[in-house]
């Protein structure tokens, strides 16, 4: 599923076949089998709530910024080599997925992020291990028109704040286990979006990569897509040790390269 759709009218199209579906009653479908087959192959996928959970609300005050946690305890953080988040019932359902680094650390691993959201849907949380299983978190969430809400901010704003980056260390987990948050001013323009003043669809531009080094160890690798909200933000933990900073390095479709460093961490 890693297809980008780049046209106003190809996301035209998925946009009248979403709202085609609901009419049909498509939100009653369960289109996870076909979708774990086109994400993960024949592999198994397993539910389990030891490995890992995934906080979301039952019910979104905002669609296009759903808030989503996913915990995975420390006993088997150190063997996670990937996560990638999905929302069912989105047009372009894979959210994100991160590949991990030497530079994640063994303690708690938390990752935070804000999702759009198309119709009431699951959200899904799939962890790959070393060993090569997939283990899995899920919610079920009401909401809907995520990824056709009008963005927030007006478009030459937008464009003009465009790829201002902030990577802030935050408070020490432990003594082996930091916090850090990056934020990255972009539309992320899904194409189901409309133009007020035009009335045509806005072509899709987002964030489509994004990696976070601790020095030269990588802390992770992220490819996204459509479904994470404008302006993308992420919360992580990760090891390393005080005075250690962090690099950020994002690219949007466009190509657009954007950078950012933080301070170095303290005690």
């Amino acid at each position: 599923m890693t297809c980008l759709i780049r046209s106003a009218a190809a996301f035209a199209m998925l946009l009248a076949l979403s709202l085609a579906a609901r009419a049909a009653g498509g939100d009653a479908d369960d289109v996870w089998p076909s979708l774990k087959k086109d994400l993960f192959g024949a592999r198994e996928v397993v539910e389990d709530a030891a490995a890992l959970t995934l906080e979301a609300p039952y019910r979104a005050e905002d669609a296009a910024i759903v808030p989503i946690t996913v915990h995975v305890p420390a006993a088997i953080a150190g063997t996670v080599k990937g996560l990638t988040l999905v929302v069912d019932k989105n047009p372009m359902p894979m959210v994100a997925k991160l590949t991990f680094g030497s530079a994640a650390g063994s303690g708690e691993r938390v990752i935070s992020t804000r999702v759009r959201i198309d119709m009431y849907s699951n959200v899904r949380a799939v962890i790959e291990t070393d060993d090569g299983r997939l283990l899995m978190a899920t919610k079920f969430v009401k909401a809907a028109g995520g990824c056709s809400a009008p963005a927030l901010k007006d478009a030459d704003d937008a464009l003009a704040q465009l790829g201002k980056m902030k990577l802030r260390s935050l408070p020490a987990q432990s003594s082996a286990t930091r916090e850090a948050q990056v934020m990255v001013r972009h539309p992320n323009y899904s194409g189901m979006q409309m133009n007020q003043l035009t009335g045509l669809y806005i072509p899709a531009k987002y964030v489509s990569e994004m990696e976070v080094k601790r020095g030269s160890e990588l802390v992770f690798r992220m490819e996204g897509g459509i479904s994470l909200s404008e302006d993308p933000n992420i919360r992580f933990t990760y090891g390393g040790a005080a005075g250690e900073a962090l690099e950020v390095t994002a690219k949007d479709t466009d190509g657009n390269v954007f950078t950012a460093r933080s301070e170095a961490t303290g005690s």
